[in-house]
């Protein structure tokens, strides 16, 4: 077999070096479209549905929220197990795929049967399913150097306008923001006076409820002209928070402000992000989606960023505390140069060992189209530029050579021979 295709590649001399050369013109097709990234990302292929219950101790999280979802997420298809995880406020749930399994194909799944489990959750508990992204998803880490502005403001800025612009970057799965306080109007009740007026925490919520939204009304006509009757009625300060009345003592309505004070303050945290020891910051963290291009993704966000940053608050500008993509260039880069020294120098020792260029030649067009082909196959099985799969092909180097070396010799030798004999033959 190997005979004949040797037999049939020495016939077809012509059309085998077109089939090399096409193999090569691809090969550097494909070496500018492969993803960089600068580790390789071996995370399971995951799910991670997040429920949110404040004020409800671990032992209720895991009692009411995390052991029906768990039960309820085992009998999914193609599910290898599913964790979880409670802590004060918080469910994690983690729902761990074989790793053929396509990844929306299995977030399809999960929302399937999160639709069915609603009834067995407390009310006003809905669970929701993490970003589309890994365990090495984290590329860019940014805060606000915003001098002047309080905690709360940067937070109210990276949450209503910087997020929602970083968020359209193509291949960014979420932006999570970190630090500062999240602005809340918060009551506090005296329980004294709501005995006084006869009445609860319940009635306080549900009145306050029920005066923060906005009624519809109807459309009618006059005077040929089309009216639209709409009442607004959220509110908008603590003022309009304390006149709301609860109920009626002796024709008097009671108010909020009877039973409780109304201030501006932030929402309870369970941790601060400081920066280098100099204090507190606020700022996000760019989740990159799952099989995206490390390399590309970041080069966008930092396009982006430059967009956003013209509709920033004067003296207000990014500070990027972590960069994936020095790491990606500085790794890779090496790794380039590494390859191109081994394929000189393993060009050199052939030629040297050899003495016949021509011999030498054939070998060394082995090693560029070996490596482009070699980046072929990495775009078929979607595997990124990383640390591992060019230190593999810089590892296979020396391996390459050795098939073409020991075939190119044997038949310089056989040649050689045929040469001699037929030189002995004319001298007899």
């Amino acid at each position: 077999m190997i005979a004949k295709l040797i037999s049939l590649s020495l016939r077809n001399r012509y059309i085998v070096l077109l089939i090399a050369a096409a193999l090569f013109g691809w090969g550097l097709y494909a070496v500018q479209t492969n993803k960089v990234d600068a580790i390789p990302d071996l995370s399971e292929n995951q799910v991670i549905v997040f429920t949110e219950w404040m004020g409800r101790s671990p032992q209720i999280i895991e009692d009411q929220v995390t052991y029906p979802l768990v039960t309820n997420l085992q009998g999914l298809p193609e599910v290898k197990y599913v964790r979880g995880s409670s802590m004060f406020g918080m469910s994690f749930i983690y729902v761990i795929f074989e790793d053929q399994t396509d990844v929306y194909w299995a977030r399809e799944r999960v929302l399937e049967r999160l639709s069915s489990v609603g009834n067995m959750l407390p009310e006003g508990v809905t669970p929701t399913l993490g970003p589309d992204g890994t365990g090495v998803g984290h590329i860019l880490w940014y805060t606000l150097d915003a001098p002047g502005m309080d905690l709360g403001e940067q937070r109210a800025l990276q949450d209503w306008y910087v997020k929602f612009g970083l968020q359209n970057v193509k291949g960014v799965s979420e932006v999570a923001s970190f630090g500062g306080f999240q602005k809340q109007y918060q009551i506090t009740l005296d329980p004294t006076k709501l005995t006084y007026y006869k009445l609860s925490v319940p009635q306080v919520i549900q009145s306050i409820r029920s005066n923060n939204n906005e009624a519809g009304g109807r459309k009618f006509e006059l005077s040929d002209i089309g009216y639209i009757i709409k009442t607004t009625g959220y509110l908008q300060s603590a003022e309009e928070i304390q006149n709301i009345a609860i109920a009626t003592n002796n024709s008097i309505p009671v108010r909020v402000r009877d039973v409780g004070s109304v201030q501006m303050t932030g929402e309870s945290r369970l941790g601060i992000f400081d920066l280098n020891g100099e204090g507190e910051a606020v700022g996000g963290i760019v989740v990159m989606r799952y099989g995206e291009n490390a390399d590309e993704v970041i080069d966008n966000v930092k396009v982006k960023m430059e967009e956003v940053a013209k509709g920033l608050p004067k003296g207000v500008k990014f500070n990027i505390v972590y960069d994936r993509s020095g790491l990606i260039n500085e790794s890779v880069n090496s790794i380039k140069s590494t390859l191109i020294e081994e394929m000189l120098v393993a060009s050199v020792i052939v030629f040297l060992f050899l003495f016949h260029w021509r011999s030498a030649l054939v070998i060394l067009i082995q090693l560029p189209l070996s490596i482009a082909i070699g980046f072929i196959l990495l775009n078929a099985f979607g595997i990124s530029s990383n640390i591992m799969s060019l230190t593999g092909i810089a590892l296979s180097i020396g391996v390459i050579v050795d098939d073409a070396i020991v075939m190119v010799e044997n038949a310089y030798r056989h040649l050689a021979d045929a040469t001699k004999g037929k030189q002995w033959m004319e001298e007899e």
